[in-house]
């Protein structure tokens, strides 16, 4: 199927690793041309390297930013449109589901998620708008299923991914037509480095037994599932679609 992404300039933030990583790889796939932003050099690095393998090194290169950063990553855009001259589609990906789990978690942990999980979204959000409006692309925002149903997730986190949600929802209907602003809702997404393989090496029982009990598929999502329904929405045969969260968790959530 021809997804119409052929020498499209693709922004991924967080795109080191997990499903930022499967979402760069799946996205050159394609024919894409694939910028990589985050935070810390050796990472960004060692994933251009990886992908480098596979495709031409003419379609990749990184950009180090801090995405909280309102100044940085304007940065990053104006980087990526003097490299390659427009930008086609953005992802916003960055998130960290760590945090505490009190009920209410004390101000500190609040605002360092926010931070991480919406700060960064929004940010991004803002810098990208010019140049999609310039290109007629598309934004799409990771989000989690811990922003749509109350989760055993964090509440900070939680909070901030329904945010993200809601952002979306806005933008879409507020940047069309020009502009096409969807959302995926991960559910539990096992990859190397993330939060649940810490949490399987902690207590791979109780874990075991969560996914058996609560998804009704019985397993963990891949990042190559998540970054599957990413790359549709972001192209030519998405070209109905926006203002969308798509769910991808395996039957866990019961949300209409």
């Amino acid at each position: 199927m021809n997804f119409g992404l052929e020498r499209k300039v693709v922004m991924i933030t967080g795109g080191a690793g997990g499903i930022g990583m499967a979402m760069a790889r799946d996205f050159l796939s394609e024919g894409a041309r694939v910028v990589l932003v985050g935070r810390t050099v050796k990472t960004l690095e060692d994933a251009v390297r990886n992908l480098a393998k596979d495709f031409a090194t003419d379609d990749i290169f990184f950009v180090r930013a801090d995405c909280s950063d309102q100044e940085e990553v304007e940065s990053v855009i104006s980087s990526v449109t003097t490299h390659w001259g427009a930008i086609d589609v953005v992802v916003a990906n960055v998130g960290d589901g760590r945090g505490s789990h009190d009920p209410m978690p004390a101000a500190a942990d609040f605002n360092d998620s926010w931070i991480s999980n919406f700060k960064t979204a929004e940010v991004t959000a803002r810098a990208c708008i010019q140049p999609l409006l310039d290109s007629r692309g598309s934004l799409l925002f990771i989000s989690s299923i811990a922003g749509v149903e109350s989760t055993g997730a964090p509440t900070s986190y939680s909070i901030a991914k329904t945010a993200v949600i809601v952002l979306a929802k806005q933008l879409a209907r507020k940047l069309a037509p020009e502009i096409r602003v969807n959302c995926i809702a991960p559910g539990n997404v096992l990859f190397d480095g993330g939060s649940w393989s810490e949490k399987i090496r902690l207590d791979k029982k109780s874990v075991e037994l969560m996914i058996s009990s609560s998804v009704p598929l019985r397993r963990f999502g891949t990042a190559q599932e998540v970054s599957a329904v990413a790359v549709f929405l972001c192209s030519s045969k998405a070209s109905f679609v926006t203002g969308a969260c798509v769910t991808v968790d395996g039957g866990q959530t019961t949300s209409f």
